[in-house]
């Protein structure tokens, strides 16, 4: 069995207000890509990666003319995949669901959200305290984790949580000041998120759960200048000693000189790409028995991604982020 996240840039930019596909020459949400250029990349990409299920990060809009379920099946029948089903959680005011493609033939996906005692379901309100001032904080998800619940053909059972966490960026800030300041507003209350998702992630392993958790941290070891002052990453709180990624991991191991990425960005500034690891699969120890592979679908680090220049230039195209896959022997 083959499951990807995959975070497509501005997916909601190629449908219009029906849900259908506008694959023509106006411009995408990518920067000098035009609808067409970008549906077409997509299309390429999906098929390459043959997948049974793909957390699409970034999904199509779900709003008040808007579903992103239906976008998204339709999308699937026009480029022809086997991953045709979709299933999304709690819909966001960011135009940018969490949704997964699968395939019926092979798995059945519902949306199966929890609530724990101290941690309750993911489009609520969580009370911690975030700067140690003894006064309990209100915490919401900007984006809700996607809670799925996930069977095999073959009775296999697992727990699947799809997550973006982003809420680093000091919108509205003045000046410098007031910009650090809300740029560590934010990374305490991205960590308290994550904390959040630690605390499902810690209920499900308790209970025996087979579980995959997945999507686009936006966050990881080195990534910013404020990490130090927190000490831990948002990556390091939800993986814990238990889940495990081998790109995540080998990114915390001291001195690590050349870590994956699976992100490439352009600064304007500096006017270069540079690169980060933000999307992650991760599993939990039974799962890891299993001895599944990994495989970040780079168009520069990965050897046939490279090797292929009609998938290398559709990898480009389609997305800023790149296809992270797991390979696991499952039924």
């Amino acid at each position: 069995m083959r499951l990807v996240t995959y975070n497509v840039e501005w997916f909601e930019a190629l449908f219009d207000q029906q849900d259908r596909l506008q694959a023509d020459d106006a411009w995408s949400g990518r920067q000098d890509v035009t609808r067409a250029e970008q549906a077409a990349a997509l299309a390429l990409v999906f098929r390459r990666l043959d997948a049974d299920a793909i957390m699409i990060v970034e999904a199509p809009n779900s709003g008040r003319h808007q579903d992103c379920v239906r976008a998204l099946e339709g999308f699937a029948a026009e480029c022809g995949l086997r991953a045709r089903r979709a299933v999304m959680g709690f819909a966001n005011d960011t135009q940018q669901e969490i949704a997964m493609l699968f395939d019926p033939d092979v798995l059945s996906a519902t949306h199966d959200p929890r609530a724990e005692e101290d941690a309750p379901r993911f489009d609520g309100v969580l009370g911690i305290d975030l700067d140690v001032d003894a006064t309990m904080d209100k915490v919401v998800f900007s984006k809700p984790p996607l809670e799925l619940r996930v069977e095999t053909k073959g009775g296999n059972r697992l727990r699947l949580i799809g997550a973006h966490l982003k809420s680093k960026v000091p919108h509205g800030a003045k000046d410098g000041a007031a910009a650090i300041r809300k740029s560590i507003a934010n990374r305490r209350k991205q960590l308290a998120q994550a904390i959040w998702m630690r605390r499902r992630i810690d209920s499900h392993l308790a209970a025996g759960d087979s579980l995959i958790v997945m999507g686009d941290l936006n966050d990881g070891p080195g990534l910013d200048e404020y990490e130090r002052l927190f000490g831990r990453s948002s990556v390091e709180i939800v993986m814990g000693q238990d889940l495990f990624d081998p790109h995540a991991r080998k990114s915390l191991q001291p001195r690590a000189q050349a870590f994956p990425s699976s992100a490439r960005f352009y600064s304007l500034q500096t006017k270069r790409f540079f690169r980060a690891l933000l999307d992650y699969v991760m599993v939990s120890p039974d799962l890891l028995a299993l001895r599944p592979a990994w495989r970040i679908w780079h168009p520069f680090e990965d050897e046939e991604c490279y090797g292929d220049p009609v998938l290398r230039e559709a990898l480009l195209t389609a997305s800023d982020h790149f296809p992270v896959s797991i390979d696991i022997e499952l039924t």
